[in-house]
C-alpha cells in the first residue's frame, strides 16, 4: 500500500547515525531476540532492527525505536535482530548489514537514523520483496516506509516552556552533530523562545561536526558543554543529542532552580535518569515507536506501508511531555501554541 504525506524539504536532510557489518570482525553490537524465522504469517513478524549510534538503552532516540518493535513482537510474535552502530562505521558497512539482513529473510528491516540513506536505496532495490523502513530520511523505493517527522513543531512549544519558565533570561540549547536534522530541532526551539520574549539570550552549542558523530554517543561531552552554560548564567538548557543528552541533564540537576529539557523519549520517566527526574522540566517526544511499530504490523497484515509519511504535532507525532507537572502551570499557553501551530498560524523555521 503506497502512503504518501506532505513534508518539508528539511526532512529529507536528516541526522542519526550509522550501522557497521555484521560479517566477522564487525564493529557493531548484535542482539538476537525471540525464536520465530520464517515470514509475517503464523510464524509471526522476523523483524531487522538496526540501532543508531548508541543502540538501545540510549534512554531516548533508539530506545522509542525499541519500544515499537518491542511492542509489535510481543503482539504478534517471531522473531527481532538488533544491530547497533558504531561512529567508525563506513557506507559499505552499512550496506553489508542491510543486506545481510535481508538475505537471512528478515522482513520488515528498519534502519534508526538517516545514515541509512543510501545504503538503504541500494538494498531495497535488491531485495524489491523486502519491505525496509527508515526513520529520520527519505528513500525513494517502491518498497520502503520513510518515516520522518516535524520535530521543529514539538521543539517550539519546548522554546515557549523555556522563555515561561526561565529566571535569568538565558536558556541554552545542545545540538549532537550540527547536521540539517539536529539544527530543525535549534530552529523551532529559538523560534518559540523568541516569539515568547525576545530579550531571552540564548546559547547554542553542538558537540560534534561533520562526519564526526560522536556528539550522539558522548554524555561527558554533553555534560561538560551544559556545565559552561550554566556557570554563564543558563537556568534553561534542551538537548538533541542522542545518550549525550544524559550528561546534560547530570550537569543541570546539580545547579538549584535549573532545568533540562530532554528529547525523544520523556525521560523524566526513564528509570536510568530516575536520580536526575526532578530537574526535567518536559521533553519533546518523538513517537518513533509509533512508527515503528505501524509499519511493523502492515507487513504482518500483509499490507506492506510504502512511501513517506511525516508524523506532524497534529497527528501527536511529536510532543511535549507533561511529566512530573512541571509545566503545569503554563499549560494554557503552550496549548495556545499548540493549537496555533495546528491552524497554521505559527509556522516554524526548519532552518536556524
Amino acid at each position: 500500500m503506497r502512503r504518501v504525506a506532505k513534508i518539508s524539504a528539511a526532512c529529507l536532510a536528516t541526522a542519526a547515525l550509522a550501522l557497521s557489518a555484521t560479517a566477522c570482525g564487525s564493529t557493531s553490537n548484535e542482539k538476537d531476540s525471540g525464536s520465530g524465522s520464517s515470514d509475517s504469517g503464523k510464524n509471526g513478524v522476523k523483524i531487522g532492527l538496526a540501532f543508531d549510534v548508541g543502540g538501545r538503552g540510549d534512554h531516548s532516540f533508539n530506545d522509542s525505536a525499541a519500544r515499537g518493535a518491542d511492542k509489535a513482537k510481543s503482539e504478534f510474535g517471531g522473531s527481532l535482530k538488533e544491530l547497533t552502530a558504531k561512529t567508525t562505521d563506513t557506507e559499505a558497512d552499512r550496506e553489508q548489514r542491510l543486506s545481510d539482513l535481508a538475505s537471512a529473510g528478515y522482513n520488515p528491516i528498519i534502519g534508526v537514523g538517516y545514515a541509512y540513506s543510501n545504503s538503504m536505496t541500494k538494498v531495497a532495490a535488491k531485495f524489491p520483496k523486502t519491505t525496509f523502513g527508515i526513520v529520520d530520511s527519505v528513500v525513494n523505493t517502491k518498497n520502503t516506509d520513510s518515516i520522518v517527522f516535524t520535530e521543529e513543531q514539538g521543539s517550539y512549544l519546548a522554546g515557549v516552556a523555556a522563555a515561561l519558565k526561565t529566571k535569568s533570561n538565558h536558556v541554552g540549547y545542545i545540538g549532537g552533530v550540527d547536521v540539517p536534522l539536529i539544527k530543525k530541532f535549534e530552529a523551532g526551539f529559538v523560534q518559540g523562545v523568541q516569539d515568547t520574549n525576545k530579550k531571552i539570550k540564548i546559547d547554542t552549542q553542538y558537540l560534534s561536526h561533520g562526519s564526526d558523530t560522536s556528539g550522539f554517543s558522548s554524555p561527558d561531552k554533553g555534560k561538560e558543554a551544559a556545565q559552561g552554560m550554566l556557570d554563564k548564567g543558563a537556568d534553561v538548557i534542551y538537548s538533541a543529542a542522542g545518550s549525550s543528552g544524559n550528561g546534560s541533564i547530570e550537569a543541570v540537576s546539580g545547579k538549584k532552580g535549573a532545568w533540562g529539557i530532554g528529547v525523544d523519549s520523556d525521560q523524566y520517566n526513564i528509570p536510568g535518569l530516575a536520580k536526575y527526574k526532578k530537574s526535567i522540566l518536559t521533553s519533546v517526544v518523538k513517537n518513533v515507536d509509533v512508527g515503528v511499530y505501524e509499519l511493523i504490523k502492515s507487513v504482518k497484515d500483509g499490507k506492506p506501508l510504502t512511501g513517506t509519511h511525516s508524523y506532524s504535532l497534529a497527528e501527536k507525532g511529536v510532543s511535549l511531555s507533561t511529566s512530573g507537572g512541571f509545566i503545569d502551570d503554563i499549560k494554557a499557553k503552550l496549548d495556545a501554541a499548540q493549537q496555533g501551530i495546528i491552524d497554521g498560524k505559527i509556522k516554524v523555521k526548519t532552518t536556524p
